[in-house]
């Protein structure tokens, strides 16, 4: 196992100057891709491999990327809630995927749930992993099973799970724990997010992540237990700081002048999830990010539970959320550890998908 990193992962412009060995293309196509994917490129960088990021707008990705300065190419946007404009979307940006990947001739292609890398790196004959850890985003697993060279899932995801999207070994590949556990492996807390917002640490923080409204696995399903949820925080403050990570500018629009602290630009989310208490997210990035980070998490996803979360439940470090009165609004006991995993696992994983194909 190889050292961990003492310092924060980052990715300046001039490493991406640096000596050439692969040349890697990573797809983002939501905010939390940029945190999933930074620690790793940075690593790849290290070993001496030229990274290349392309990145789709939607929520805070951008963002994230300019606050963290990682030089990116920008490819098509959201299509909205609806198929229709999700269809039309995903295949002009897949068509200007594909040419962008025939002219640049990579080595390897990386997304996490893109379904606009796979058949586009396929098309340009650039292996390409994918990586997803929920099961039941049937219509993504069917596209992507098809056209990636390997498919990365946390080890809680049975094998059968997958069967019926085309997806098993050897194409399929399961590592142990989550994956937050091996990015956030190299993070460091940066005490400024807490002036950034003003938060006061001797108060109780709270982190809520609406649901994702755009979401088709979401359609139709009550956020109820959320709103009363984020009704409660709100009625406890000042006692309690209950920040709000809006997905939309429609969530933002709603938030503007309650007494919800809402980041007016993407923030550092590990180390907001650090500095929290509590953490209410009704996706699932985040919550296994609190998870990791031994920050107490609840889940009032109003859909059908993978087995990644089904696993945190068990083992008491998610809870799904019901009854907004279920929330503990107390601070936290910080003497529960964070749960870290050497990250080299997970490039070496994804490298030696393009050097079996060299």
């Amino acid at each position: 196992m190889s050292q961990l990193l003492a310092e924060p992962a980052v990715v300046p412009e001039a490493i991406l100057e640096g000596p050439r060995t692969l040349r890697i293309w990573v797809d983002m196509t939501n905010s939390p891709h940029v945190v999933i994917f930074r620690p790793l490129i940075a690593r790849m960088i290290a070993r001496g491999h030229q990274v290349t990021v392309t990145a789709r707008d939607f929520a805070q990705t951008l963002g994230l990327l300019e606050r963290y300065g990682i030089p990116h190419q920008v490819f098509g946007a959201h299509g909205g809630a609806g198929r229709t404009g999700k269809a039309r979307a995903m295949a002009s940006r897949t068509s200007a995927l594909t040419r962008f990947a025939r002219r640049e001739r990579f080595d390897l292609a990386i997304a996490h749930g893109s379904t606009d890398q796979p058949p586009a790196a396929y098309a340009a004959g650039t292996p390409q992993v994918t990586m997803f850890d929920y099961e039941y985003a049937s219509a993504m697993h069917h596209w992507n099973g098809r056209f990636a060279t390997r498919v990365l899932v946390p080890s809680a995801i049975p094998e059968w799970a997958l069967w019926r999207y085309g997806i098993r070994a050897p194409k399929l590949v399961r590592y142990p724990g989550l994956k937050e556990e091996y990015y956030l492996a190299d993070h460091v807390f940066d005490p400024g997010v807490m002036d950034e917002l003003g938060l006061d640490a001797s108060r109780v923080i709270a982190v809520l992540r609406p649901p994702p409204e755009v979401t088709l696995y979401h359609r139709g399903l009550s956020s109820d237990v959320f709103s009363a949820t984020l009704a409660r925080l709100l009625d406890a403050t000042p006692a309690v700081q209950t920040v709000v990570l809006p997905r939309t500018d429609d969530q933002r629009a709603q938030l503007e002048g309650g007494v919800a602290i809402v980041p007016e630009r993407p923030v550092d989310g590990p180390s907001l999830v650090s500095a929290a208490d509590l953490v209410v997210s009704a996706g699932g990035t985040m919550n296994r990010e609190a998870a990791a980070l031994g920050v107490p998490a609840y889940s009032p996803f109003a859909g059908r539970l993978g087995a990644v979360d089904l696993n945190l439940i068990a083992d008491g470090r998610l809870r799904r959320l019901e009854d907004a009165q279920a929330v503990v609004l107390a601070k936290r006991d910080r003497r529960v550890p964070p749960t870290r995993r050497d990250p080299e696992v997970l490039v070496d994983l994804m490298l030696a998908v393009a050097k079996a194909t060299q």
